[in-house]
């Protein structure tokens, strides 16, 4: 049995009203993005519904795929048959088969695009039903609330068959609301941020503070990877490397030992806004948990944010670190983040970090050091990385050029 099409059904985007063709343009974008490697693939898309025409592509490995595409509520691979009856009862019977388990129930539910077909749809039902039930045993038939549903849809050019429906991601198509950039560290919550504000349509670029010999090439290698979990989820991922070792040691120097945590993180959201601005983003993500660690209280957060008017969206706010682990598990992210790789968020960390610090006491304590240059420097080297989700391959953009 060779699956010819799957239907793939809105969700969300349905609700939108005259927007709507913007976003299912997008959603067919990112799916021809994601099969890019399947030539023979096409897509059309309608007011309510989407076809991906298969052509020679395994539909095995395009359902994989297209369950982990943002702006997709369900899809159903489909079968399509000649006109002849015989054809339609066997290409049902395997429909059938490949959903049973001793005790389910099915319902075949057919409709006549074609009106000159010579059954109608009573007729169809019977004939394909009755057909199914001589040829397997432990099956019944519930007209109302049956297991297996076996749609047929009789058309000129052919009768398309159906009977799984599988889930889709949901949420609404990467790169309908715009770019953002992810503040992402090698820890188990910033890659949870990224997810959920891709979820929303939101594109991510991602930004990784490296700080060698501090921090290892496996930890760099760490975030990479991450990376490459979340472009499975939207085609690719541009993760931005930013040499921040210099700074990093400036602060410890300079800055009173429990003030360096706020500093550090300002210094890092001033070269995130930065790299914002360079590559046209509208907003910062971070993967901050209110009460969670120090940086993460109400002051300290007014403290960091007061380096810029860029919005920052924290899309793990209100979570607690069950919930967030939970998220990650699923993603599949959690086992690389708990690998025991040093991160530049916790070398130089504090014993005692102020967890309420005042605004106008950082701002006087950076008023000593010309950092200026160095956050220019570092923008400047920072490494730019394209991480590709569909094929897996990530390549420099100096290599590209």
């Amino acid at each position: 049995m060779k699956y010819n099409r799957i239907l793939v059904r809105y969700g969300e985007i349905s609700t939108k009203g005259r927007n709507r063709k913007k976003f299912t343009s997008q959603l067919r974008g990112n799916i021809l993005e994601a099969l890019k490697d399947q030539p023979s693939i096409s897509v059309n898309a309608s007011r309510d519904r989407l076809h991906i025409l298969l052509g020679e592509a395994d539909g095995d490995d395009v359902i994989t795929r297209l369950s982990s595409i943002f702006g997709i509520q369900s899809f159903s691979p489909v079968v399509m048959t000649g006109r002849d009856v015989d054809e339609m009862m066997e290409a049902g019977l395997a429909l059938v088969k490949k959903s049973f388990e001793p005790g389910k129930t099915f319902k075949v539910s057919a409709r006549r695009g074609d009106k000159t077909f010579h059954l109608d749809t009573n007729e169809l039902n019977y004939q394909i039903g009755s057909y199914i039930l001589k040829n397997m045993e432990d099956l019944t038939v519930d007209v109302r609330n049956p297991d297996i549903k076996l749609n047929v849809e009789v058309r000129k050019e052919g009768v398309y068959l159906s009977s799984e429906i599988y889930p889709g991601a949901t949420g609404m198509p990467v790169g309908a609301s715009g770019k953002a950039m992810l503040m992402l560290s090698g820890g188990i919550d910033s890659p949870v941020a990224g997810y959920l504000t891709m979820k929303r349509g939101v594109e991510i670029d991602a930004v990784h503070f490296h700080s060698p010999p501090f921090t290892s090439e496996r930890a760099k290698q760490k975030v990479i990877d991450l990376s490459k979990k979340l472009s499975a989820f939207s085609g690719k991922v541009n993760l931005h490397i930013v040499p921040f070792t210099a700074i990093q040691q400036l602060i410890h120097d300079q800055v009173p030992e429990n003030y360096t945590m706020t500093s550090t993180r300002r210094m890092m959201l001033r070269i995130t806004d930065m790299i914002r601005e360079k590559h046209e983003g509208l907003a910062i993500v971070t993967g901050e948990s209110l009460g969670q660690v120090a940086s993460q209280t109400l002051e300290s957060m007014q403290a960091i944010n007061d380096v810029t008017n860029t919005p920052v969206l924290r899309p793990l706010i209100a979570m607690d670190k069950l919930e967030i682990i939970e998220i990650a598990q699923k993603i599949d992210t959690h086992d690389i983040s708990i690998l025991p790789y040093e991160d530049c968020c916790t070398i130089f960390t504090p014993p005692a970090p102020k967890t309420r610090p005042k605004r106008e006491k950082v701002q006087y304590y950076e008023s000593f050091v010309n950092f200026d240059e160095l956050i220019r420097e570092a923008v400047e080297k920072t490494e730019i990385m394209q991480i590709d989700g569909s094929s897996h391959k990530e390549e420099s953009f100096d290599d590209l050029l």
